[in-house]
């Protein structure tokens, strides 16, 4: 838990609900956390499901690792400390998100459970999806157009989760998607599933 530094300062309510701005976009907000090793496929399956929300009118936005580290967490590296930092700020923006009403998508590496709880623990019962994008370190190093498992193998790239940094699995997942054995729309089918079963989205 982060430390509260702040003093002197109150929370301003607004005039508009949650429950207004759900009505306003005919579903409910929630955060579609979906976590796994490099190359597992989140990033590919976020941008995937999105596309297929977009076409159903459903107001959603994607927030990827390195996309974030473009420019909220610049200044973050690779450390335990810092992945829980990059882990927590990620998850009060994904709150936000999903307070607003929209479908919120999370493609992050995010390798410790605690700090995946956090993130859940912040959030309303049932707004969190934990999704473990699941893919054996063989397939992902198979997979990888970046050259990133070859240079941390080479010890180029110092904690690197599945090679000289832990992953640890989600031990209560909302949904697990093996990527080694289905296909992309596979995987995008099931979450449209989980969201319909958990009436985020109605179903069409």
């Amino acid at each position: 838990m982060a430390e509260q530094k702040a003093t002197n300062i109150v929370w301003h309510a607004s005039a508009v609900t949650r429950e207004d701005r759900e009505r306003l976009a005919g579903h409910r907000g929630c955060c579609v956390w979906l976590t796994g090793l490099s190359g597992s496929g989140k990033s590919t399956i976020a941008v995937a499901l999105e596309k297929r929300l977009w076409e159903r009118g459903v107001r959603t936005f994607i927030l990827d690792g390195d996309n974030i580290r473009h420019g909220l967490n610049k200044n973050l590296g690779f450390s335990p400390a810092d992945r829980t930092e990059n882990i927590r700020r990620i998850g009060e923006v994904a709150k936000l998100f999903t307070d607003s009403g929209v479908v919120a998508l999370t493609a992050f590496i995010s390798p410790y459970r605690a700090d995946r709880d956090q993130v859940r623990a912040i959030m309303r019962e049932g707004d969190f999806l934990e999704v473990f994008v699941e893919c054996p370190v063989e397939v992902c190093e198979e997979r990888d157009v970046k050259g990133l498992y070859q240079k941390a193998r080479a010890g180029q790239i110092p904690e690197f989760t599945g090679v000289s940094a832990p992953y640890e699995a989600p031990l209560r997942a909302e949904l697990v998607l093996a990527t080694y054995r289905q296909d992309v729309e596979a995987s995008v089918a099931q979450l449209l599933g989980l969201l319909e079963e958990r009436g985020v989205l109605r179903r069409p």
